[in-house]
């Protein structure tokens, strides 16, 4: 039996609702554009600004990490900063990152069997080619959400959980993760899914995004020994397991004093700062090659300097090989 799909007018209204928020610009020609929501939360989790809308439910999708690994933390998972930034982070699959997750599962009396996310090639273009000339194929420590896998796994032995169906949503360990989400949100978990690594994915709003972020960036000053100040803490410590070596995220959060960061599919990323504000970009169409464009505009909006801004807020478009135009954020 086919599914009949939604009606057009019941996409949310983050989507719908999305300005222009960047240019593709081709020899000074506009040739295509990106719709994008923005919010901009202030330190005590009121909205402080917004481009487009934030109100209504989206899938932060990998942007729930750092949550979902704070729910892990209050149930006992305890591990060195790299290790815990690696639970946080879509990696690229480099040999650290692989090696990480070893440690994880090891430290737990697990191998990289009892793993149930889906089997893919590494990110990282060059480990990816390396990966297949030597005639390996899809495995799951080398898809990017192995870390988090890892820790939920490890967080199960812990708590003394089945690590047979902790993909379950009614699994201790998705309930507890769900609870922290609408926490840090302040708002009720409006649906939940299945995420492309298998794990649930629960919607929140952009504006929930946003404060929860603000809320983890300022924890190590507002309640230092806490679970969420372990988790700011070793996303700024160790951003190279955040997300890997040539990757936008970590070039973002290393030169970014207080700053965190985390980015998902379908084009979401949310910011944190050491002041509590929260930033969360969601591009209309999916497409990510606007995500950090929007982003770096959002961050130069809200007065936030960074030597990872220029990198990110101008993407060039290229014609014959040389520069042509740019990708740019405009609207802010």
């Amino acid at each position: 039996m086919t599914e009949t799909p939604p009606a057009a007018d019941a996409a949310p209204a983050v989507l719908t609702h999305a300005p222009v928020l960047a240019h593709l610009i081709r020899g000074g020609f506009i040739e295509s554009v990106h719709h994008a929501s923005v919010v901009l939360t202030a330190p005590d989790g009121s909205i402080e600004r917004v481009w487009g809308e934030g109100g209504s439910p989206m899938f932060p999708r990998s942007a729930s990490k750092p949550l979902q690994a704070l729910a892990m933390v209050r149930h006992g998972l305890d591990l060195p900063d790299e290790l815990l930034a690696l639970v946080c982070s879509s990696h690229s699959g480099e040999d650290f990152h692989r090696a990480g997750v070893r440690r994880i599962l090891a430290g737990a009396g697990l191998t990289e069997a009892d793993l149930q996310n889906t089997p893919s090639l590494p990110l990282q273009e060059a480990e990816q080619h390396r990966w297949i000339r030597e005639g390996r194929g899809p495995a799951s420590i080398a898809q990017n959400c192995s870390g988090k896998h890892a820790g939920m796994l490890a967080t199960c032995v812990l708590a003394g959980w089945d690590t047979k169906t902790y993909r379950d949503p009614r699994h201790p360990l998705q309930r507890a993760i769900a609870e922290v989400i609408e926490e840090y949100a302040a708002e009720p978990v409006a649906a939940t899914a299945v995420d492309g690594c298998g794990a649930p994915v629960m919607a929140i709003s952009l504006a929930g995004l946003a404060r929860a972020f603000g809320a983890l960036a300022a924890a190590p000053h507002r309640d230092p020994g806490s679970a969420a100040a372990r988790i700011a803490t070793a996303m700024r410590a160790a951003p190279e397991y955040l997300g890997g070596t040539d990757r936008d995220v970590t070039a973002l959060v290393r030169q970014t004093p207080g700053l965190i960061a985390k980015d998902g599919a379908e084009a979401v990323v949310a910011v944190g700062l050491a002041d509590g504000r929260g930033l969360a970009v969601k591009v209309a169409d999916g497409g990510g090659r606007a995500r950090m464009v929007v982003l770096a505009g959002a961050l130069r909006a809200a007065g936030v300097e960074s030597e990872a801004l220029p990198r990110l807020e101008e993407s060039p478009v290229l014609g014959h090989g040389i520069p042509v135009g740019a990708l740019v954020a405009t609207g802010f």
